[in-house]
């Protein structure tokens, strides 16, 4: 078992974070488009567990067509809700739900860094 970065972790879950904010405002920008169907990322949880064992491509023509420039997917959401007569699946206030976990989730990740960053100062300067 490896050990784990901190700075690493927090780099990947910022990644993970900004594509899935990218994924909630494409939803929130076509919510009148026709047929559009919601889309979202899979869960970090998942991403950590087959981060261990994916292969990195050494050119970005190497990923799938619904990778993103981070490597995560973003995939068609299940309809949860009612489905509008436009047959388009986006629901605007579960997607400004999903935007505040993305900033709370983004404000801790940085305050988790911040907090590692000045202990690891304090302890080189003695």
């Amino acid at each position: 078992m490896e050990p784990v970065n901190l700075f690493d972790l927090a780099t990947k879950q910022s990644q993970w974070l900004a594509v899935r904010q990218s994924a909630i405002a494409s939803n929130i920008a076509n919510a009148n488009t026709p047929g559009y169907t919601a889309g979202d990322v899979e869960p970090f949880d998942k991403v950590l567990d087959r981060t261990a064992v994916s292969l990195h491509a050494t050119q970005a023509g190497h990923l799938g067509s619904e990778a993103t420039n981070a490597g995560f997917a973003i995939k068609p959401e299940e309809a949860t809700g009612s489905i509008m007569p436009s047959k388009n699946t986006v629901v605007v206030e579960n997607e400004l739900m999903k935007a505040g976990e993305v900033r709370r989730s983004f404000e801790l990740n940085t305050a988790i860094v911040k907090a590692f960053h000045s202990m690891m100062t304090m302890a080189v300067k003695g």
